[in-house]
């Protein structure tokens, strides 16, 4: 019994952990000749476009700040004049519902359980429904508009997070996204 519960624990942690983030890039590119960066043009976009409980100036200007953080702390510095830069950045945010199954296990287990016996139990199967948001980061060389890296990171979206908290995220997953930059 014991051995069954240590097992179990494992595969639930094991279930818990995310998945981190994911990138690609451009094999034959040479990354340290990039040094200044300006946005793209639109510098955010959205999907599905126009959704209100994603499309907006607040969550538009926390990518941003965010993404110019991280790019800044990579050593890329905002070109000035922005027509000079080496790379130009664009941030796509996509907001998907999916849907998961969910068992719950009542009862059952033969034994003795205080003073009656256990008998066969049943399970109850139910569809939940999430909402999961990608933030996603390219990077196009400025000269050929060619895409040259690509990041992106999913996570499950909370209800009810303060202002300070959902600027907090942002900032984060902007670090953790752009943690593979530069590769190499």
């Amino acid at each position: 019994m014991l051995r069954f519960m240590i097992l179990l624990s494992l595969l639930m942690l094991g279930a818990c952990q995310a998945t981190g983030p994911r990138a690609d890039y451009d094999l034959s590119r040479d990354f340290s000749q990039y040094q200044t960066w300006s946005w793209a043009d639109p510098p955010v976009s959205y999907a599905p476009a126009n959704d209100p409980r994603l499309t907006s100036d607040l969550t538009s200007q926390r990518v941003l700040e965010a993404v110019a953080a991280q790019l800044d702390v990579r050593g890329l510095r905002p070109a000035q004049p922005a027509d000079t830069a080496d790379l130009k950045v664009r941030a796509s945010v996509v907001l998907e519902t999916r849907r998961d199954n969910v068992t719950t296990h009542y009862g059952g287990g033969w034994g003795y359980w205080g003073p009656y016996w256990g008998g066969p139990g049943y399970s109850q199967t139910r569809t939940v429904d999430y909402q999961v948001m990608t933030l996603q980061i390219d990077m196009l060389d400025a000269n050929d508009g060619r895409l040259v890296w690509r990041g992106s990171d999913s996570q499950t979206v909370r209800e009810r997070q303060t202002p300070l908290e959902r600027n907090q995220e942002m900032h984060e997953r902007a670090a953790k996204l752009l943690s593979t930059f530069p590769p190499n």
